[in-house]
């Protein structure tokens, strides 16, 4: 069963979330596809995983770099898997058809927009009549993540 966690975006903008979330998956060894839902948001924040640190960078690539199957990171607005991801990240509510192709899928959403709470909602609804394991984190004012609901079917 997958595992579907819901990221309440609330201190932090999601590039900087999201490299800090993938940061942690790289340092499990895991693969990530990361999901959104226009071209021009898969630039900026594949430009942003190459500059976010003084002393680094993420691995990552786009359809406009190739090589997806060599790609820890693989930034998308289409539901694909070419580099075989053990995590998705769902960002600006894009969606996937198929949940179960992967270990943890997070949906990282924008708490300063009612709309993308709303749509979260609804997502966090039809996900748990799915039968998925699903858990809230939400950010402390530090703009650390803590786990406030976890739902196991």
């Amino acid at each position: 069963m997958t595992e579907v966690r819901f990221y309440h975006l609330q201190k932090t903008r999601l590039p900087a979330a999201l490299a800090e979330l993938l940061e942690k998956c790289c340092g499990r060894g895991w693969r990530a596809v990361v999901q959104a839902t226009a071209e021009e948001r898969v630039e900026a924040l594949a430009e942003h995983l190459w500059t976010y640190r003084d002393d680094g960078f993420l691995p990552h690539g786009t359809r406009k770099d190739g090589f997806a199957e060599s790609q820890p990171i693989w930034l998308t607005d289409w539901d694909e898997v070419p580099n075989g991801a053990d995590v998705l990240f769902l960002v600006d509510g894009a969606e996937t058809t198929d949940l179960q192709r992967f270990r943890l899928v997070c949906d990282v959403f924008d708490g300063a927009d009612p709309a993308a709470v709303e749509a979260a909602r609804e997502r966090w609804r039809r996900v748990k009549a799915d039968g998925h394991i699903l858990a809230y984190w939400q950010q402390t004012q530090a703009g650390r993540w803590e786990e406030k609901m976890r739902v196991e079917p």
